[in-house]
């Protein structure tokens, strides 16, 4: 069980850059001192998020993600994200390349997209592994909702102080309106000899849509911050740690990382 769980230490020996720390409380009640270090933090590098609430759908959600990708491959290749340009489905390791070279990743993927985890039993997309089927409507459906909520809040948050009519994102961001948005699992397996920038389990990005609740582990995210050439390490300063990766940035540690996109 999650709650037994005893994860590693953070090594010592990777660089690593620091994140600002939200107060999710705060922010709701409208701190107005919390709020500006949102805005700061929101337009440069990112933000490890706290007290959001949704600790226990979180891990919940690691238990799907590990009973998923324990599934034999055979199972999980049906449900393959295939060529169609969308990103719900299964995602083998060594699908996609991650640098100028070829080399291939390392990550296996199960993304749900929020539409068929509102619409279940219903199917809306696509079908989905056997395992992460059964787990649909008591970890998956819960954990979409109240991710979104605190993405709603957030945005809310950022239309102000963009200085936009109130509600402008919010129309552009409905819960209930089909889109791209997604739950997603990733798992890296382990490396006895250790993680390296020739070992990269996931390429540079930044992730598609507005905001990424990612929940992290084990510490596997790196940031390239801006100015920068070099990856540093987000350090887990508590766990459960949530953060909101604003600028490049890739995976490398094995986990299994639920995440809304």
């Amino acid at each position: 069980m999650p709650g037994l769980t005893k994860f590693p230490s953070f090594p010592e020996d990777v660089p690593t850059h620091p994140l600002l720390i939200i107060d999710y409380q705060l922010i709701k009640q409208g701190n107005s001192e919390e709020i500006d270090r949102l805005w700061e933090a929101a337009t440069k590098l990112g933000f490890c998020l706290k007290n959001h609430g949704v600790d226990a759908e979180v891990d919940e959600m690691f238990e799907m993600g590990a009973e998923t990708m324990r599934l034999p491959l055979e199972e999980k290749m049906k449900h393959e994200q295939g060529d169609e340009g969308l990103s719900f489905g299964y995602k083998a390791a060594g699908a996609n390349a991650v640098d100028e070279r070829g080399t291939l990743d390392t990550v296996e993927f199960i993304n749900v997209s929020k539409d068929d985890a509102l619409a279940w039993p219903s199917k809306v997309h696509r079908e989905y592994p056997s395992a992460t089927n059964a787990r649909m409507e008591s970890t998956v459906k819960p954990f979409v909702q109240k991710s979104v909520d605190v993405n709603s809040t957030l945005i809310d948050v950022f239309n102000d102080r963009l200085g936009l009519p109130k509600g402008t994102l919010a129309k552009r961001h409905s819960m209930w309106e089909h889109s791209g948005s997604e739950s997603r699992c990733i798992k890296n397996p382990p490396r006895p000899g250790g993680v390296d920038d020739q070992k990269t389990a996931l390429g540079a990005h930044t992730d598609f849509g507005s905001l990424s609740f990612l929940h992290n582990r084990l510490g596997g995210l790196q940031v390239m911050p801006p100015g920068s050439t070099g990856w540093y390490y987000i350090k887990v300063c508590w766990r459960p740690a949530s953060t909101y990766p604003l600028t490049d940035h890739r995976r490398s540690p094995s986990q299994v990382m639920p995440s809304v996109i």
